[in-house]
């Protein structure tokens, strides 16, 4: 009988798979208990060696940085409600050297690379230190209520080279900028005006004042319409009132007619306890030239100097129309006295110094008394206060030859000395107890 020999196939199978597994299990076994292999083992560093940099290559020339990446995507710039505020951070952002902030703050449409890379060259050259205390200034109103100026003062920077401008908008009730003014180039001129608008000139002319700088004040006027009596007794109401600018728009637009514009000029005391006010009226010339000062009216501003200084004698002031035209100074004696007294050494201190600085300049001084007294002996008393004032001039080093005196006696009243009844009047009589100093320049 033939038997089938299929069970040994599926035996030999059988067989041929346990072998298999066999050998695997012991591959796998042989596998778990050899040792892993280890890294290379590098001893750590000493604490002293310093850390690795990476060399240089010579060939790789240095990335700039680039004001491109700073400007990307700048908005329109902080608006506030408080224009000083907005001012006193940029001034910060300077001083930190933070200029991401600052063109964040001045927005895209005033901060480009030119203003940028402009500022990173002076801040390199010297360092952005504001002024203290006084380093963030309000200069005045462009238009009224909608424009403004603000000035950032530069600490120890060059004159003429110490301060940054910004022009703020108003708009919907909150400030922006709308422009920035840096320095003068390192070795581009100085202009005596930063800004040659009627703004910028109005500034630098209260601003020579405020320093007593008579010569430089003169540059800001139209010698025709506004004489040297006119700046010198602004300056010495400055002086002898200590007037400073009022901090809170110290020059207010008034009105801007084509070619003229007019401002209000703030000022008060040091404790700004009082105020005050004055006007300018400039006028841009017919070539087109820088703004020139052409009215100053210090009728207000002499009110209050009366009232503070005078005892309320309004006719008691440093600046009387001369009947010969025009303006003249005028210092005030006490009853029968020919000495200069502490406030006249301080007016006549400015007048010496105007004289000292041009040797061609000329004055003249006419002594003045009121009506009690002889004739003959208010002549004499009137020329020995001319000739008082002269010898103080010369001895604070003014040429005799600039000088010309003149005495008037009684001839030349100011006020009355008699009211309309004909009775006495001391205020009268004190207004015409003076020397009248007549600029003749």
């Amino acid at each position: 009988m033939h038997r089938s020999k299929l069970p040994y196939f599926f035996l030999a199978l059988a067989a041929v798979l346990a072998l298999s597994a066999l050998v695997l299990l012991l591959t796998r076994s042989g596998s778990r208990n050899r040792p892993a292999p280890q890294a290379a083992s590098v001893p750590p560093p000493a604490a002293s060696d310093p850390p690795p940099t990476r060399l240089p290559n010579i060939d790789e020339p240095a990335a700039p940085e680039d004001p491109a990446k700073t400007l990307a995507n700048l908005g329109t710039g902080v608006a506030d409600a408080d224009p000083a505020t907005l001012v006193t951070n940029i001034a910060m952002a300077l001083e930190a050297g933070d200029f991401e902030t600052f063109a964040r703050l001045v927005g895209k449409d005033v901060c480009d690379a030119n203003t940028l890379g402009s500022l990173k060259t002076l801040a390199a050259a010297h360092p952005l230190k504001i002024h203290q205390p006084d380093g963030v200034r309000e200069v005045g109103e462009l238009e009224l209520n909608s424009r403004t100026r603000w000035s950032l003062r530069l600490a120890d920077a060059e004159p003429g080279r110490d301060h940054i401008f910004l022009d703020l908008r108003r708009d919907e009730g909150k400030w922006s900028v709308d422009k920035v003014m840096l320095p003068p180039a390192p070795a581009a001129p100085i202009p005596s005006a930063v800004f040659a608008d009627s703004l910028g000139i109005a500034d630098a002319f209260l601003q020579a004042v405020l320093k007593q700088d008579f010569e430089f004040a003169c540059d800001f006027v139209d010698p025709h319409s506004v004489s040297d009596a006119k700046i010198a007794a602004l300056c010495i109401l400055f002086e002898e009132g200590q007037y400073e600018l009022r901090h809170a728009k110290p020059l207010r637009a008034m009105f801007h007619r084509g070619d003229t514009v007019g401002y209000l000029a703030n000022v008060q005391t040091p404790d700004a306890g009082q105020t005050a006010q004055f006007s300018l009226t400039l006028r841009q010339p017919p070539a087109r030239s820088n703004w020139i000062i052409a009215e100053i009216n210090l009728d207000e501003l002499l009110v209050d100097y009366a009232r503070r200084v005078a005892g309320g004698d309004i006719y008691y002031s440093p600046l009387v129309k001369n009947p010969q035209g025009g303006d003249t100074l005028a210092l005030y004696f006490e009853f029968d006295e020919d000495q200069v007294s502490p406030r006249t050494r301080r007016q006549l201190e400015i007048v010496a110094h105007i004289l000292r600085a041009d040797p061609g300049k000329k004055i003249t001084l006419s002594g003045h008394t009121d009506a009690l007294g002889t004739v003959e002996y208010n002549n004499g008393l009137s020329g020995r206060r001319a000739t008082t004032v002269r010898d103080f001039l010369a001895a604070a080093g003014v040429a005799s030859a600039q000088i010309v005196t003149l005495a008037k006696g009684a001839s030349q009243p100011r006020r009355p000395n008699v009211t309309s009844s004909g009775a006495d009047d001391p205020a009268g009589r004190r207004a015409n107890r003076r020397t009248e100093i007549y600029l003749d320049f």
